[in-house]
């Protein structure tokens, strides 16, 4: 696992407006703070030892069998299970650039890289660039590997449209990740889940540790699945928001920005580095952002920027004019 992934904010302690984690920052978890406060009693117990019963949720959820429904502690614990389960095929291909733990799991168990590869990972929408592969491309990609994984842990944050849990199932040959952490903005509870065939869940779930979930994790998944709102209460107008920010930016000498279909968007610097400006930013204004210099086929001029709300992203977009312009 590498250093540097996004929200580093236990390197500083002057933070005010974080734009380096793709999550949505302005959902309001006080009511599941309320539900879990009744609930603490369960942590004087084992929980299920295969979190059978969010699982069936879900698959009502998706209109699939609990069969095809494996719960894991969040995304990247279903990425190394399932290099871990699949290591035998030798050989894997890595979709770039993109998030790196689909590399590094991949390397841990003793993958070749080849463009042939019998496992390829694909994000969709992808990490860090934001774009997103028409379904009809990604079941041509599938076509053309043994084994498909595509990572779909940003599917609440676009409108484009995205293969669905039964598309996958009916493939035969993909397997879709999906991540609770990022629909409902609350990565500390690490919950993700992953659809697919149910022979391959089965394969997965005998390789797969027992109480992977804990109970206060198990607890809100099921809460939040019976609420049945995403962390987003309007994703168009985020959308657009976003689309205001990213046009900020690329209007500014110094910085050009990358189009994208979802909340957050590449950009790359001219001159200065993410790195020069990761610093000057978090140092003067307060504010962080994600140097993307460790994403492979990216350059240490390359960071990401995930919007926030209005007042927030103008905050930026002045702050990196002033550094800019004192460039010059």
């Amino acid at each position: 696992m590498i250093e540097g992934h996004g929200d580093d904010l236990y390197r500083y302690d002057n933070i005010t407006m974080n734009f380096s984690s793709n999550i949505y920052n302005g959902t309001d978890l006080s009511e599941l703070y309320a539900f879990l406060s009744t609930r603490l009693d369960v942590i004087r117990s084992y929980p299920e030892p295969s979190a059978a019963s969010l699982e069936r949720m879900i698959a009502a959820d998706c209109g699939i069998s609990p069969d095809e429904v494996l719960v894991t502690s969040g995304a990247v614990d279903a990425i190394y299970l399932i290099a871990q389960t699949y290591r035998s095929e030798g050989s894997c291909h890595v979709v770039q650039p993109t998030f790196r733990e689909y590399e590094d799991a991949c390397r841990v168990f003793g993958y070749q890289e080849r463009s042939d590869g019998a496992l390829c990972w694909l994000c969709n929408p992808n990490n860090p660039t934001g774009t997103v592969m028409p379904a009809g491309e990604v079941m041509s990609m599938a076509a053309r590997h043994r084994l498909l994984v595509v990572d779909q842990s940003y599917e609440d944050y676009t409108m484009a449209p995205l293969l669905t849990p039964a598309e996958a199932v009916n493939a035969g040959n993909i397997i879709l990740l999906h991540s609770m952490t990022k629909r409902y903005a609350v990565p500390g509870l690490r919950l993700g889940y992953i659809t697919a065939p149910a022979a391959v869940v089965t394969r997965l779930r005998e390789q797969y540790r027992p109480w992977a979930t804990g109970a206060l994790s198990l607890e809100a998944g099921k809460w939040l699945i019976e609420r049945g709102k995403t962390a987003i209460p309007d994703l168009n107008a985020y959308l657009v928001e976003t689309q205001r920010l990213r046009l900020a930016l690329d209007g500014l000498d110094g910085i050009d920005t990358m189009e994208t279909s979802t909340n957050f968007f590449l950009c790359t610097l001219r001159e200065a580095t993410a790195s020069e400006l990761k610093e000057y930013l978090a140092r003067d204004h307060g504010i962080l952002i994600r140097d993307a210099s460790n994403f492979t086929g990216l350059t240490p001029h390359h960071l990401r920027i995930a919007t926030q709300s209005p007042t927030e992203n103008d905050a930026l977009v002045a702050a990196i004019r002033f550094f800019l312009n004192k460039r010059l």
